[in-house]
């Protein structure tokens, strides 16, 4: 969805001016503007650029007297069940949404898009191209609350290819070779997933899907157009060996099925009677969204495909191994159709999380995200950041540090030395109270305290959950003390956690409420004059903070400031109070003699 289709275009407009237009919007395109009568196309680099245009230019932006109309090019035979909505109103009820949307025939699917926009986008595929259409033709332009609605197809993909036309008539191809995405090409060449596909296969059949001489992997290599890693050397001795397929979502797909074709012949030709499952392994950050509320995802997942799927226990789990193993029993075609829907579900959390990880890593300055490990490495952002972790290959392919999601070469030595540049300067350990629902707290905690204690290793934090304050206490208070990128990691993976054993709804946003301690001749500055710091520090960072009027300071003389929020909001908040905590603790400090350095560097 990276074609744009620019229409209302004015016959006086250039090619030239269209191209001055997202220059001056720093809009990015990759390829030339192909200018017609009255409309233009355009490709965009990626899918989130291609949004953008069109939220910042369609219907805003005039060109020699008219306004121009931007949205998805989408060919005549892939306009079909799927559009998407623009311009929803942000506070908008699903339940609203949904009830809307049915009013014009049975919808399929309806999946919220990560945008930069403040209003929100939805994709929604229905039944049948007719309710599709009625969608199309009744909500385009409608109002709610003020926001008008834009609404346009989206290529389906998976919409049936029209037949020649009648009569003969001539095509694009009888002047040449088409150009990229015309509907003389078919569908556009699909793009390699960031997210490979790993399987588990029995070791007894390893030399079968490699073949005499490799020969067999290479044919399924040129067929499906992959790349596939068989970690043989890995785990001597092991009863399972890992295969790594990296391609597009339809060749993994391809190679899978064909890898498990293999095995069932070898099992045949050796006599092996037992069932021979298809075995997924999927991060651990994904799995909880692939469950879904209740177990609903996978349940479907199940009735659809004819499946029986089962997912490895948290407690298999360790610091190294951040792998869940998924089990789908059943036979070859419908293990291979359970496979497309749960690598569907993991590559759309991934992608989730990546847009969201990516619009707000600029947020805190200084603070490396790239050593994080808060998403499987091999993209930008990803990558762990552990102390006293083992060198690069010892602990095999499924480690944090050898990646198996695509990075390449050895990492621990780039991620370590990233990881030890503080903020600025020495960072000071921080104390900060989170208050998490007191059913969470056995999931926080692990079977014998063992997630906790991982937890707090990963992070290089000390973490302790206080106790109850009552009998019927709702909410528990987590103390953690750290620096504070020990605060970010140990903070972002207690609100992962929570999300992922299903304590919010898989639309609703965690949000927490934390506590810090600051001196008290310095909550004056926290909330300024009138109010006017704490004002600025809550629509920067969308966070509420609240600074208890009458309190009593405790014995070190501090009060608390009380942090409300999602994580992002949460952080910048906290930083944002350190920030001027720093400069309250430096005006304190007795000026330095003439001609003597002071004792703490400026900063740049």
């Amino acid at each position: 969805m990276n074609k744009l289709y620019i229409g209302n275009v004015s016959a006086e407009a250039s090619e030239e001016d269209l191209e001055t237009i997202f220059k001056q919007w720093k809009i990015p395109h990759s390829g030339p503007f192909l200018v017609k009568t009255g409309y233009a196309f355009v490709d965009c680099p990626d899918e989130k650029t291609a949004m953008r245009a069109i939220d910042v230019l369609s219907g805003k932006v005039e060109l020699h007297g008219k306004v121009l109309e931007v949205e998805h090019s989408v060919p005549k035979r892939q306009r079909s069940c799927k559009l998407q909505i623009r311009n929803i109103p942000p506070h908008m009820q699903w339940e609203v949404l949904d009830g809307m949307l049915a009013q014009y025939g049975a919808v399929e699917s309806c999946e919220q898009v990560n945008t930069d926009t403040e209003t929100a986008v939805v994709s929604v595929r229905y039944a049948t191209k007719d309710q599709a259409r009625l969608a199309m033709e009744k909500l385009n332009g409608s109002m709610m609350e003020n926001f008008a609605l834009k609404v346009s197809y989206i290529p389906d993909e998976t919409a049936a290819p029209e037949g020649p036309s009648a009569g003969g008539r001539r095509t694009f191809n009888s002047r040449g070779p088409p150009r990229s995405g015309s509907p003389g090409l078919g569908a556009r060449p699909k793009v390699q997933s960031d997210i490979p596909l790993r399987m588990l296969v029995p070791t007894q059949f390893v030399g079968a899907i490699i073949g005499k001489e490799g020969a067999t992997i290479r044919n399924i290599t040129k067929q499906t157009h992959s790349k596939i890693d068989i970690h043989r050397k890995e785990n001597a001795g092991a009863a399972e060996k890992p295969i790594t397929i990296h391609s597009t979502p339809e060749g993994c797909s391809n190679a899978c099925t064909t890898i498990m074709e293999i095995m069932q012949k070898e099992a045949l030709d050796t006599k092996f009677t037992e069932e021979i499952p298809l075995k997924i392994l999927a991060h651990n950050n994904f799995v909880g969204r692939l469950i879904g509320k209740e177990g609903r995802n996978l349940k479907k997942i199940e009735q659809d495909t004819g499946t029986k799927i089962t997912i490895s226990p948290l407690q298999d789990l360790t610091l190294y191994n951040p792998e869940r193993t998924i089990t789908i029993k059943g036979s070859i075609e419908a293990c291979s159709s359970a496979e497309q829907e749960v690598m569907k579900k993991i590559r759309e959390s991934y992608e989730s999380d990546m847009a969201a990880m990516n619009l707000q890593s600029n947020l805190i300055p200084g603070l490396n995200l790239n050593a994080l490990g808060l998403f499987p490495s091999g993209a930008p952002g990803m990558g762990p950041s552990m102390s006293n972790v083992p060198p690069p290959g010892a602990l095999g392919g499924c480690s944090f540090g050898c990646s198996p999601y695509g990075a390449e070469g050895p990492f621990w030595a780039s991620v370590l030395s990233e990881s030890s540049q503080p903020l600025a300067g020495q960072p000071e350990s921080e104390t900060v109270h989170l208050f998490i629902p007191a059913l969470a707290v056995g999931a926080i905690i692990g079977k014998q305290g063992q997630h906790i204690k991982q937890l707090s290793h990963f992070a290089g934090a000390s973490i302790k959950i206080a106790p109850a304050e009552g009998m019927d206490a709702k909410q528990r208070m987590v103390i953690i003390v750290g620096p504070p990128e020990a605060q970010f990691k140990a903070q972002c993976r207690i609100f992962g956690k929570l999300k992922e054993e299903n304590f919010f709804g898989p639309k609703e946003e965690v949000k927490l409420e934390a506590h810090i301690k600051v001196p008290s001749f310095a909550a004056g500055r926290v909330i300024g004059k009138g109010g006017k710091t704490v004002n600025e520090l809550q629509n920067l960072t969308c966070a509420e903070v609240v600074v208890p009027r009458d309190q009593t300071p405790d014995e070190n003389d501090q009060v608390i400031v009380k942090i409300s929020g999602h994580f992002f909001a949460c952080q910048l908040a906290q930083r944002k109070i350190q920030e001027i905590l720093t400069q309250v603790r430096r005006q304190q400090q007795p000026k330095s003699p003439s001609g003597t350095q002071p004792p703490l560097p400026r900063r740049k």
